[in-house]
């Protein structure tokens, strides 16, 4: 069984797959802080609870906060005797190109998206991830990251209004029923929501323009259902496309030692 691990800014997600399909995911807040005992106790309690039963053979991890990477790697080694393959060292090779300017660094989490979008819908995509950042990925049509966009997430968003305007509460991001706002929390929410949306489109509209060939918009994250009742264009909604595209990484490292 392969353990998956997508550790981003906000929230790090596990997941049991069996080469097929996945078992079980869990997700828990982003801490540094962690031990490896802490995340060995807190996940094989959960596996209890579901009544898994399993061998875990393989590891792969993604994350955006390298802090927590050691500890991940630890209890990997320690209580699954598995060395983890970790995205972004040179060790763990990708299945396609990465074409952006010398020098720069690609979030992990964003070359995953890639290769998982690209293993399902093949080339020519712009990957909509929402998580703390909104990020634009561009996939040429050989399954190249070619360079992206990246936007504040909507939950940072609603946060920097409620802390920069003290008239303005703290709210969550729905759908509105109407684009004028009545009162100040409808007001913030149909700012928030129509400005993504339009956001959204903007910014796939400027891409696709400049790629100058037809391109699908896949869409990913915890938000995404919200906004694609905004009309935003997507053509595909991927929940767990971060976690495929670590599956398919290795499956294309597996057959070296890490």
């Amino acid at each position: 069984m392969l353990l998956a691990i997508d550790c981003g800014n906000t929230n790090t997600v596990f997941s049991i797959w069996d080469g097929t399909r996945f078992l079980a995911t869990w997700r828990t807040s982003t801490y540094h802080g962690r031990t490896a005992d802490q995340y060995f106790v807190w996940l094989t309690t959960l596996m209890q609870t579901a009544k898994l039963d399993v061998t875990i053979s393989g590891a792969i991890i993604s994350s955006t906060v390298p802090r927590v990477v050691f500890n991940l790697r630890v209890l990997c080694n320690r209580y699954f005797d598995c060395r983890p393959f970790v995205v972004g060292r040179p060790e763990t090779a990708l299945p396609v190109d990465v074409r952006v300017d010398p020098g720069t660094q690609v979030g992990p989490d964003r070359l995953v998206n890639t290769v998982g979008a690209h293993d399902r819908f093949g080339g020519d995509l712009i990957v909509v991830d929402f998580g703390t950042a909104t990020t634009f990925d561009v996939v040429d049509s050989d399954g190249a990251y070619i360079g992206g966009v990246i936007a504040p997430g909507v939950n940072l968003s609603l946060e920097a209004l409620h802390q920069a305007a003290a008239a303005l509460p703290h709210i969550d991001i729905t759908t509105p029923t109407r684009v004028i706002g009545k009162n100040t929390v409808d007001c913030m929410q149909s700012g928030v929501f129509w400005g993504y949306v339009g956001l959204i489109r903007e910014i796939t509209t400027r891409i696709r323009a400049e790629h100058g060939r037809p391109m699908q918009v896949i869409a990913t994250g915890g938000l995404a259902p919200l906004f694609q009742q905004g009309d935003a264009v997507f053509d595909h909604f991927e929940e767990s496309l971060t976690m495929h595209g670590l599956t398919v990484i290795y499956n294309h490292n597996k057959d070296k030692a890490p």
